[in-house]
């Protein structure tokens, strides 16, 4: 493998990469993959990728992020490989053995051997010239799947599987060969721009960084694995604090009287003991649109911790509210239908299906006041985009008023809030409002703002 900007400051850059997105890569790590390097060395690409992995990651979840920033600092060869003029018919054929096989490192070959063959575009040296989608596009890998799975089977190697296994198998190997195709792409551009920021444009972040509103079906699922470990790590910040809370201060008074018979040498502080009870959280959820992954992650994770509070209330609404506290210990045994559910049985609109927050708060005020008291923090989730109905400011204020705390956390980014039908700058005077775009910065809050 050719490394003209030289191995080290590749590795250098590539350790760079992954701190831009997140992952946590110290100096130790770094001289630790710096003698990987040097032991392994760069003949054989896939044991340095692993070795760089064992030595620069905390854990699998962040395979996502490595493999395609090690494909762009670390790629198979510069430039195009030296092979004849593609055919398409000829690929085509090579590809559909190589799927049959599952041989990675000829679906590797075949994909630059595609990019090089029928992803290039344009003839400026300015342009970027290497198109994964027009690639794929001209060999069509999907169409395969029927003559892979005929292969297989006349070759004996399905055994085992029935019918519909073996298909999704081969559609496994189609989408690890369009992930090749892809990464061949991007290292290619690499070449002819500045690879730093192809690395921080084209790799998708960590799972913690995906904000809410743009995560997809897949990116919510994955993060809806990540709330019981959440769980458990916030759920320890809360106990450290309520041990050091439960302290108390020193009571000055009897500090000095029980040193009046040492003269003050040595002083005994005494401390006011405290004796918090467990305090009260309402939660109420905007369920609408894309707001509703935000507000579904953040309800399964207040009830992995409801153990940490004497009581526990949650409300969904759209234009109506309703309690779903109930479904929360189902969505607890089947996360992913956790929305689902709450839309099927609970009364979230009336003779529409827009949001109207000022209608909603307002219903919430008046038939549910008897969930907020004086030890209750209520959590707003939402975006506070009214669609241009009343945002019903004295319905925040009296909940306000009777709450001892409460928090809104928006998950859109600051600079849109007060753009269009926002009212986020109107409820921001009323209650404290947060941005919580995506896990990282939920953890963050709710570790500093849920109450001891």
């Amino acid at each position: 493998m050719s490394t003209p900007a030289g191995v080290p400051e590749r590795l250098t850059s590539l350790v760079g990469a992954l701190r831009a997105h997140g992952v946590r890569v110290g100096t130790g790590e770094t001289v630790d993959a710096a003698q990987a390097v040097a032991a392994l060395g760069l003949a054989d690409r896939e044991l340095l990728r692993e070795g760089l992995a064992a030595t620069l990651l905390h854990g699998t979840a962040q395979r996502p992020v490595f493999d395609p920033v090690f494909d762009l600092y670390f790629p198979r060869g510069v430039g195009a490989p030296e092979t004849e003029a593609a055919d398409r018919d000829g690929l085509r054929d090579r590809l559909a053995a190589a799927l049959a096989a599952n041989d990675r490192a000829l679906m590797g070959r075949l994909a630059a051997e595609a990019v090089d063959g029928f992803g290039g575009y344009g003839s400026s040296p300015a342009s970027d010239g290497w198109s994964s989608y027009q690639t794929l596009d001209r060999i069509r890998p999907q169409t395969l799947l029927a003559r892979v799975r005929d292969d297989v089977r006349a070759q004996g190697r399905g055994q085992g599987f029935t019918d519909r296994l073996l298909e999704d198998e081969i559609r496994r190997r189609i989408e690890a060969f369009r992930a090749l195709v892809g990464a061949e792409a991007r290292r290619r551009v690499a070449e002819r721009r500045d690879r730093d920021e192809i690395a921080r444009r084209a790799v998708a972040p960590t799972a913690d960084r995906v904000d809410f509103l743009f995560a997809g079906k897949d990116r919510l699922a994955e993060l809806r694995r990540t709330v019981q470990p959440l769980a458990r790590k916030l759920a320890t910040r809360l106990a450290a604090r309520r041990r050091r809370a439960a302290r108390g201060s020193i009571d000055l008074r009897r500090t000095l009287r029980g040193s009046l018979s040492t003269g003050g040498v040595p002083m005994r502080p005494v401390l006011r003991r405290r004796r918090p009870a467990r305090p009260e959280l309402v939660l109420l959820c905007d369920v609408s649109g894309s707001v509703s992954g935000f507000s579904d992650f953040t309800m399964l994770l207040v009830q992995a911790l409801h153990d940490q509070f004497s009581k526990v209330r949650v409300f969904a609404f759209v234009n109506r509210i309703d309690e779903v506290t109930r479904l929360l210990v189902h969505g607890a045994a089947d996360p992913e239908g956790l929305g689902a559910r709450i839309r099927a049985e609970a009364t979230l609109t009336g003779w529409h299906g827009s949001s109207d927050y000022g209608v909603a708060l307002g219903e919430f005020a008046e038939r549910y006041g008897d969930a907020v008291g004086p030890r209750t923090t209520v959590f707003v989730l939402g975006d506070a985009r009214t669609n241009m109905s009343d945002p019903n400011l004295p319905a925040v204020r009296q909940i306000a008023e009777r709450a001892r705390r409460v928090y809104w956390l928006n998950p859109e980014a600051h600079t849109q809030w007060g753009t269009g039908d926002s009212a986020a700058p109107a409820y921001a005077e009323a209650v404290e409002m947060h941005e919580c775009r995506n896990t990282r910065q939920l953890s963050a809050l709710v570790g500093r703002l849920l109450p001891v």
